[in-house]
């Protein structure tokens, strides 16, 4: 008789398509859509260019996403990119594609939870605590969340992205509802002001839009996975892209481009002209609430990744273990704990320089991986196939390539620090590896 209140052998599979949605769109919009109108502005001078731009960002989005759906739903695992890799490339490629990806969500959400500090001493509260003791009690409280079970985390990330999604909206009609505000006679100025500013609004409009791969790291969890995680993933980018635009189209209904350029809250300014000075805590209220509810989003789908490179033994058999609720806490503690140490002894800035390639890295790998399966594995069930193959993939994977060596060129001391971080788990890949080669038989067949 099997004893009732033991843990599940797995995880549950009680997600649905809402979900799906939520976590891509929740975990994309941040704070990110608050800051990036005025360096975008610096780069590009004109309106229908501006707006032009953020639709693009969209678009390479939904291009990257086409091989990591096509894959994910052949491959329908938890842990995003990593049973991926582990299928086209095997192991060795399978561990480090799972590590610097736990370690992008984990070091992820120390950076916005640095963000959130300061967010929450811009309404005047607890101005004389630390950002760092603010930003730790966010990822306690958000560990303490997903440690009661995936139905009320999961829950709470739909209900926090509703609620995002109804902000930005309201905040679109007051921006569309705003006069324009006094502009400076127009300069005539180049569409574009120079190579090295639209470089740096390409990667900020990329990093704007990051998180869309959200929905495949539940593979496991949602319901219908091989033709649920396709539907949120696109279906979410394409909100997201509407929400940008729209945005962005009001802050440019309210403030000229020149006015815009180089504002740090172009948002938070455009809101100034219409509603004054209650426009501050209105733009930062919707930034702590977004910001949170990203907090929570990556919380939830870090373990995930941990959860299942340990089920095939790539990491300690305890880190896969699961809860009765659905919930791998051994897993969530330790990336709790590991996000802790980023938000304690980093700053804001320090963080992103740091772990920003490792958030493209996996997204490169799955494209690569996308085009190797198709070849090695022709009759492999495929829900979804990306059209046009395989140049969806090759285009994606070149534009992941070459932004990874955009950051390094532009910032080798943070790239050492990069690496040095990703050959961390050396020892315990070396350790585990006999183990880990025999399941990894198993589990991704041949390769």
């Amino acid at each position: 008789m099997t004893d009732a209140s033991a843990p599940p052998q797995g995880l549950l599979r009680i997600l649905g398509l809402v979900f799906g949605l939520a976590v891509v769109v929740g975990g994309v919009i941040g704070s990110g859509i608050m800051r990036a109108p005025g360096i975008i502005a610096q780069a590009f001078t004109t309106t229908p260019l501006i707006l032009f731009a953020w639709v693009v960002g969209g678009l390479v989005a939904m291009l990257s996403a086409m091989p990591l759906v096509e894959a994910g739903a052949s491959v329908p695992l938890a842990g995003g990119p990593y049973p991926i890799a582990g299928r086209a490339f095997g192991p060795s490629v399978a561990f480090f594609t799972g590590w610097i990806g736990w370690m992008q969500y984990s070091a992820s959400s120390a950076f916005i939870a640095a963000v959130f500090g300061e967010y929450v001493q811009r309404l005047g509260f607890f101005t004389n605590v630390s950002t760092h003791i603010l930003a730790c009690a966010l990822l306690v409280a958000v560990g303490a969340l997903n440690w009661t079970g995936t139905r009320i985390s999961g829950n709470s990330q739909s209900i926090a992205s509703a609620i995002k999604g109804g902000a930005f909206i309201v905040l679109t009609v007051i921006l569309f509802l705003t006069p324009r505000a006094p502009a400076p006679p127009p300069h005539p100025l180049a569409m574009v002001t120079s190579l090295g500013a639209a470089v740096m609004a390409v990667r900020l409009i990329y990093q704007t839009y990051a998180g869309w791969d959200a929905a495949i790291y539940f593979s496991e969890e949602v319901q219908r996975p091989d033709r649920n995680i396709a539907r949120a993933t696109f279906l979410g980018i394409g909100l997201v892209t509407v929400v940008y635009v729209l945005v962005n189209a009001g802050v440019l209904k309210v403030l000229a481009p020149s006015q815009v350029a180089g504002s740090a809250l172009a948002v938070g300014d455009a809101a100034k002209v219409g509603l004054g000075k209650a426009a501050d805590t209105l733009i930062t209220a919707i930034g702590l609430f977004s910001l949170a509810a990203i907090v929570n989003q990556q919380t939830m789908t870090a373990p995930r990744i941990a959860f299942r490179m340990a089920r095939d033994g790539a990491l300690p058999t305890w880190l896969g273990r699961v809860a009765p609720g659905g919930t791998p806490r051994q897993a969530l503690v330790v990336t709790v704990i590991c996000s802790l140490i980023f938000a304690a002894i980093g700053d804001y800035q320090s963080i992103v320089r740091v772990y920003a390639p490792w958030s493209i890295g996996p997204i490169l790998i799955v494209c690569l991986s996308a085009i190797v399966l198709r070849y090695r594995e022709p009759d492999l069930a495929r829900p979804w196939k990306m059209p046009l193959f395989p140049w969806p993939a090759v285009i994606a994977a070149i534009i992941q390539a070459s932004l990874v060596t955009v950051m390094i060129v532009d910032d080798p001391g943070s790239a050492v620090w990069t690496a040095l971080a990703a050959l961390v788990p050396l020892p315990i890949f070396w350790l585990l590896r006999p183990r880990w080669r025999a399941a990894a038989a198993r589990e991704f067949g041949s390769a």
